[in-house]
């Protein structure tokens, strides 16, 4: 095992309300309805896809883009006033990795400025060798682009590399990459991580060990 890449929302920080609450304050402040299932369908994919095929609110790009913009910007709002907190276990999970020279990056669709913010709040930027984030890739999950590219930071073959993620997007984006898939039942059911196609699934954060990310290199 080369490396380890991690999705962030639902694998290393709790933030799905905050998002979720983001998105019903932007649908009252631009006046739209937001469908009942909108949350659990644009789960781990881009606010530029989730905008126009989720809520079909608009296919303006300048809209898309300042609505996208401005959802994030009332999550960091939230962030900053409640804090967001790390999934149990993950910080000592990062230093058992690192510790055993096993190369941390993260890959996410969320933006850089949210991951800022997480590390600012918990000191946990240098457990890893960068980040891809939604802002640097062209095609969201489940095109595996954002992992590819999070490979190319920390030089290994994508083979080599096992991708931690909590949506099924992203569990189909890492196994299309040719990455092992650890799927975390933290936001979504377990059955649905495997019918993505994750080689495992564990229930949280705390479940994860070394131990269990080697053996998936193993058979």
């Amino acid at each position: 095992m080369a490396g380890a890449i991690f999705d962030w929302d639902g694998v290393v920080i709790d933030s799905s309300s905050l998002h979720e609450e983001s998105w019903e304050l932007l649908a009252r402040e631009v006046g739209k309805n937001l469908p009942s299932d909108h949350f659990k369908n644009g789960f781990g994919k881009r606010n530029a896809v989730i905008i126009p095929e989720i809520l079909g609110w608009s296919d303006d790009p300048s809209e898309i883009d300042a609505w996208g913009k401005r959802k994030e910007e009332l999550y960091r709002v939230m962030g900053v006033e409640r804090g967001i907190p790390l999934l149990p276990g993950i910080r000592e999970f990062l230093t058992s990795l690192t510790g055993e020279g096993v190369q941390c990056v993260i890959g996410t669709s969320t933006e850089r400025a949210n991951l800022e913010l997480a590390f600012e709040q918990h000191g946990i930027g240098d457990f890893f060798e960068g980040a891809v984030c939604s802002e640097d890739v062209t095609n969201g999950k489940p095109d595996p682009e954002v992992f590819l590219k999070a490979t190319r930071i920390i030089g290994a073959n994508p083979t080599e590399c096992v991708v931690l993620e909590d949506s099924a997007h992203g569990i189909q984006a890492a196994v299309r990459g040719g990455m092992k898939a650890l799927g975390l039942a933290t936001t979504r059911p377990m059955a649905d991580l495997f019918e993505a196609g994750a080689h495992t699934v564990v229930e949280g954060s705390q479940d994860l060990s070394i131990v269990l990310l080697e053996s998936l290199f193993q058979s």
